[in-house]
């Protein structure tokens, strides 16, 4: 989540990933740098370059991360898919934070999707990695 918000980015490669993730979203959602994007051609790229971001992602976990894969449930997502879920759910959060009053009912529910959204990611590390889930292929 620092990753997305813009802070130190220190500790590998998905955190930048991460990081690009969230810019793009930002430049799509809340006008980061100016206005929304909202040119078709624009969005088609930003769009394309989230999707190489993701398959960077699914590539770099293949290669770094040891996967059970006889007997063990599969997950319905790549890391790559997630990662760009939880980038665009920070980058919604964050703009509500600074957008919307303190008690607004959006507000709260944009944090909380995002506390879910960082709770079920930490929830499929620690799975995979102790062998209870796999991840798919594709």
């Amino acid at each position: 989540m620092r990753a997305a918000r813009g802070h130190r980015v220190v500790g590998g490669q998905l955190l930048w990933y991460a990081r690009d993730l969230a810019v793009l979203h930002e430049r799509r959602l809340v006008g980061r740098g100016g206005s929304i994007v909202t040119d078709p051609d624009r969005l088609v790229e930003i769009d394309r370059r989230r999707m190489e971001l993701v398959l960077a992602i699914d590539d770099w976990v293949g290669r770094n991360v040891p996967q059970h894969r006889l007997g063990v449930t599969l997950h319905t997502e790549t890391v790559g898919a997630i990662i760009d879920r939880l980038a665009e759910s920070a980058v919604r959060a964050h703009h509500a934070l600074m957008t919307l009053d303190a008690d607004d009912e959006l507000l709260h529910s944009a944090w909380h999707h995002l506390a879910e959204l960082a709770d079920a990611y930490d929830a499929l590390v620690g799975d995979v990695l102790a062998g209870r889930r796999r991840l798919p292929e594709w």
